[in-house]
């Protein structure tokens, strides 16, 4: 699909993932095929938000919280990780080309070793890209960012290498996931849940929000052109007049 105009983007836009499971269970399939099908929508979504010329977007693929789900639908979650990071190496020099950064934002020791070095792998051959930044939030939770990036914090200060009056709201951001990274523009959720669900909890303060009854994997480019052109029309005054 060709990509719309805008006059005003998101500079990061966030995605909240949601509904592949009810998607599948009305279709009478297995919750992994909604998975399956939720993955076919992130590579299209994604490709055409890179076209139009969003720089930052960041899907919430697995959170925190997610291992609490059957090990069979995590097992398939996991698989589709690993199909994602192959096909990413097999499309390297692409991804390259196109200016394609890859960061996965999340707590990486709780994920299988074979994924992690794959995400090490990916993220280190296009660390130098700058035209997109990809961010896939896997095994991720708001709070848990925000825990560790306190702790890394006071470990400085421990040390002495910090004194506490030097702390603050640009330090803080230093130590998360999303570093270097502008706080997200627009999130978008999908599937009628209205809530955050612990995703970029300290970044999202002044982001704008968007909400859509439908299904993740139902979730097509035209809905993305509905939610930015709701976004254009928004007067962001960032606590002003």
């Amino acid at each position: 699909m060709a990509a719309k105009q805008f006059s005003v983007l998101p500079q990061h836009l966030g995605i909240i993932m949601d509904g592949n499971g009810r998607w599948a269970k009305q279709r009478g399939l297995a919750r992994s095929e909604g998975h399956k099908q939720g993955s076919e929508t992130f590579r299209k979504i994604g490709e055409y938000a890179g076209n139009l010329g969003i720089r930052y977007i960041t899907f919430y693929a697995f959170s925190t919280e997610n291992w609490n789900r059957p090990e069979t639908e995590v097992n398939a979650i996991m698989n589709l990780f690993d199909s994602f990071l192959t096909e990413a190496i097999d499309r390297l020099d692409e991804n390259i080309e196109k200016g394609i950064r890859l960061h996965f934002l999340g707590d990486k020791s709780g994920l299988p070793d074979e994924l992690r070095s794959l995400m090490d792998f990916v993220e280190e051959q296009t660390k130098h890209c700058n035209k997109v930044h990809l961010n896939l939030a896997i095994n991720y939770g708001g709070r848990q960012e925000i825990l560790q990036a306190v702790r890394a914090i006071a470990k400085q200060v421990k040390l002495g290498n910090l004194n506490a009056e030097q702390i603050d709201e640009a330090l803080i951001a230093d130590h998360l996931y999303t570093a270097g990274q502008p706080d997200p523009d627009l999130i978008i959720r999908p599937s009628g849940e209205l809530r955050l669900s612990n995703f970029l909890t300290y970044q999202s303060a002044y982001s704008e929000f968007w909400f859509s009854d439908v299904l993740w994997p139902d979730f097509t480019e035209e809905h993305l052109n509905q939610a930015l052109s709701d976004y254009e029309k928004r007067h962001r005054r960032f606590g002003g007049i």
